[in-house]
C-alpha cells in the first residue's frame, strides 16, 4: 500500500515535464532607426502619430472617415478572418479538453428472438427458457489519457500559438481594409481630378485647332502647324477613355471592399472633391518596433511558437502513452432488475501504448516538425526585413512625392501668371491666340501632374502608416482571454 503514493508522486512529478524545446521568441538584429525617419519627421504638414488607431480620420476627409468605418463593418476579407478566430478558439477548446478525463454516458435495451437451429437457441429450448431474451444496461464510463511526457501540452501551446495568430489576423484584415479604402479613394478622388483638367485640355486644345484651321483656310498658317494641332488635340481625347476606365475600376473595386455589389456607392463619389492632404507622421519609433506594432508580424511569429511546440509534440510519440478508464454501471435480463444489487457491474482499466516498434516513423515525424519550425523561423526572419523594406520605401515615396508635389505648385503658379500675361498680350494686339492656347495647354499639363503628384503623395502617406502598423496595440489585444 505504501508503494501507491510513491507511484503517483512519480506521475505528478513527471507530469510537470514536457519533452521537446521550450519555445523563445528570436533575438532579430535591427538599427536603431529608420533611414528616412528624419526626412519623414521634418515634413511640414498637418501632425499625426503613427501610434493613431484612426490615423484615416486625420486626413480630415468626412466622407473617406465613414466610408472606411463602413468597410470596416461590411469588408468580407475582415469576415473571414474573424472566422478563422472561431475556428481557431474551437481547436484551443479541443486541446484543453484532451488534457482532462472524459465521461460518457452509455444505455441499451435489446428484445432477441433466437432461431431454433442455431446453437444458443437449442440451449435455451433445452432448459425451457424460452427463444426469447432481453438486455437492459446503463453504463457510466470514464477515461483519462495521463500527460506523462506533455504531448498533450505540447499540442496544446500550438493551439494556443494558432488561436493568437488568428487574433492578430483579424487586425491585419482590418488595417488592410482601411488602407485599401483609404488608397482607392484617393486614387478615385484624383483620377476625377485627372478627367477634369483632361476635358479642359480638351476644349484648349481644339479652340486651338479651330484656330489654326481658320488660319490655314486663309492662308495665314501652314498645313504641318494644323496636323500638329490635330494630332495633339487627338492624343489628349485618348487620354479621356483611358482615365475613365481607371476611374470606373477603381470605383468597382471600392464597392467591393465594402463588401457590395459593384455600383452601390457609385453616386456617393460621383461629385468630384479634393484630394486629401498627405498629413505629418511623428512618433515613428525604431525598426525593432515592428515586431511589437504590425499584426502581420506577430502572426508569423505566433506561428513560430506553434511549429516549435509541435516538435514537442512529434518527440512525446518516442515514449509510451498511458490511460486510465472505468466504467460503472448495471445490466439485467428485465427493466424491473435493472438496478438491484445483482445487476451493477463495474470494470478499471490501466492502458499502455507504446509505438516501440515504430520510432523510425516518429523519428521522420520529429523530422518533418523541425523542418517546418526552420521553415517558419526563415519566413519569421524574411517578414521582418520586408516591413522594414516596406516602411523605407513608403517613407521615400513620402517624401519625395512631396517635394514633386511641391515643385509642381510652383511651376503651376509660374504658368498660371505665364497664361494670364499671354492673355493680356493677346487683348493688346502683340500675341496671336495661338500663343494663348499654348499657355493653356501647358498650364493644364501641369494640373494633370500635379494632381497625379498629390494623389501619389497621400497614397505614401496611407502606405507609411500601414506599413508602421496602423498603431495596433499587440498586448492588449492579444490578452482578451480564450
Amino acid at each position: 500500500m505504501r508503494a501507491f503514493p510513491f507511484s503517483l508522486l512519480l506521475v505528478t512529478a513527471l507530469g510537470g515535464c514536457a519533452v521537446g524545446p521550450d519555445y523563445h521568441r528570436p533575438a532579430l538584429t535591427a538599427p536603431a532607426a529608420f533611414m528616412g525617419a528624419n526626412a519623414v519627421a521634418a515634413r511640414t504638414a498637418p501632425d499625426l502619430a503613427a501610434t493613431d488607431a484612426v490615423w484615416w480620420a486625420r486626413f480630415d476627409d468626412p466622407l473617406m472617415t465613414s466610408l472606411i468605418a463602413k468597410a470596416l463593418d461590411q469588408n468580407l476579407d475582415a469576415a473571414q478572418a474573424v472566422a478563422r478566430v472561431t475556428q481557431a478558439r474551437g481547436g484551443l477548446h479541443a486541446a484543453d479538453a484532451a488534457l482532462l478525463p472524459s465521461g460518457s454516458v452509455s444505455g441499451s435495451a435489446a428484445a432477441v428472438r433466437l432461431s431454433r437451429d442455431t446453437l444458443q437457441g437449442h440451449e435455451l429450448a433445452a432448459f425451457g427458457t424460452g427463444r426469447n431474451t432481453q438486455d437492459y444496461e446503463v453504463d457510466l464510463g470514464a477515461s483519462w489519457e495521463i500527460d506523462l511526457f506533455g504531448g498533450l501540452r505540447r499540442d496544446r501551446e500550438a493551439a494556443f500559438a494558432q488561436y493568437q495568430a488568428s487574433q492578430a489576423g483579424v487586425a491585419a484584415a482590418r488595417l488592410t481594409v482601411a488602407a485599401q479604402v483609404a488608397d482607392t479613394y484617393i486614387t478615385i478622388r484624383g483620377l476625377q481630378a485627372r478627367l477634369a483638367v483632361a476635358n479642359e485640355q480638351v476644349d484648349t486644345q481644339q479652340r486651338l485647332v479651330d484656330t489654326i484651321g481658320l488660319q490655314y483656310r486663309k492662308g495665314l498658317a501652314a498645313e504641318l502647324q494644323l496636323r500638329q494641332a490635330e494630332g495633339a488635340l487627338a492624343q489628349v481625347r485618348a487620354s479621356v477613355p483611358v482615365l475613365q476606365v481607371a476611374l470606373d475600376s477603381a470605383l468597382n473595386a471600392f464597392d467591393v471592399l465594402l463588401g457590395a455589389q459593384p455600383g452601390t456607392y457609385r453616386a456617393e463619389l460621383a461629385t468630384p472633391g479634393a484630394i486629401p492632404a498627405a498629413p505629418a507622421i511623428t512618433n515613428i519609433g525604431s525598426p525593432a518596433d515592428l515586431l511589437r506594432r504590425r499584426p502581420d508580424l506577430l502572426i508569423s511569429e505566433r506561428q513560430l511558437a506553434a511549429s516549435n511546440a509541435q516538435i514537442g509534440s512529434a518527440i512525446s510519440e518516442f515514449y509510451p502513452k498511458i490511460s486510465l478508464s472505468g466504467l460503472l454501471g448495471s445490466a439485467a435480463t428485465g427493466p424491473s432488475a435493472l438496478f438491484g444489487g445483482g445487476a451493477s457491474q463495474a470494470q478499471g482499466v490501466a492502458g499502455l501504448r507504446w509505438r516501440l516498434f515504430d520510432f523510425g516513423r516518429v523519428d521522420a515525424e520529429i523530422k518533418v516538425a523541425r523542418g517546418r519550425n526552420q521553415e517558419a523561423l526563415a519566413s519569421y526572419r524574411l517578414s521582418v526585413l520586408r516591413a522594414s523594406q516596406d516602411v523605407e520605401d513608403a517613407f521615400s515615396a513620402l517624401v519625395n512625392t512631396e517635394t514633386q508635389t511641391q515643385v509642381l505648385a510652383g511651376g503651376e503658379t509660374s504658368l498660371a501668371r505665364a497664361q494670364q500675361a499671354s492673355m493680356a498680350a493677346y487683348k493688346g494686339g502683340l500675341v496671336s491666340l495661338i500663343e494663348v492656347l499654348d499657355a493653356d495647354s501647358r498650364l493644364l499639363a501641369t494640373r494633370d501632374a500635379l494632381a497625379q503628384a498629390r494623389a501619389e503623395n497621400a497614397r505614401a502617406a496611407v502606405a507609411s502608416f500601414r506599413s508602421l502598423g496602423g498603431g495596433w496595440d499587440a498586448s492588449q489585444r492579444l490578452a482578451t482571454g480564450r
